[in-house]
């Protein structure tokens, strides 16, 4: 269970890095995005353990991504100017 959790940390760590990478420009500050991707993974992998079998590796590494994805997608801001329309 610890080399699970490590790998899931690892797993989020990769995955803020790489979405700091390729949108640096839509996301806030690089500590809360390196801090996002690890806490989603580990908390995706806590429940992928809880909800299915302690023994499969491979679903819980796939839940840590899922919800690591999820949570660094939440940062995202929008890429231009907001457009309002005129009949609101």
């Amino acid at each position: 269970m610890l080399f699970e959790a490590l790998g899931s940390a690892l797993l989020g760590l990769v995955l803020a890095g790489v979405a700091l990478h390729r949108l640096s420009h839509r996301l806030p500050a690089r500590s809360l995005v390196l801090a996002t991707g690890p806490a989603g993974a580990l908390f995706g992998a806590f429940v992928t353990h809880t909800a299915l079998d302690p023994g499969n590796v491979l679903l819980n590494l796939l839940g840590a991504a899922v919800v690591s994805i999820a949570s660094l997608s939440l940062l995202l801001r929008p890429s231009g100017r907001l457009r309002r329309s005129a009949t609101a």
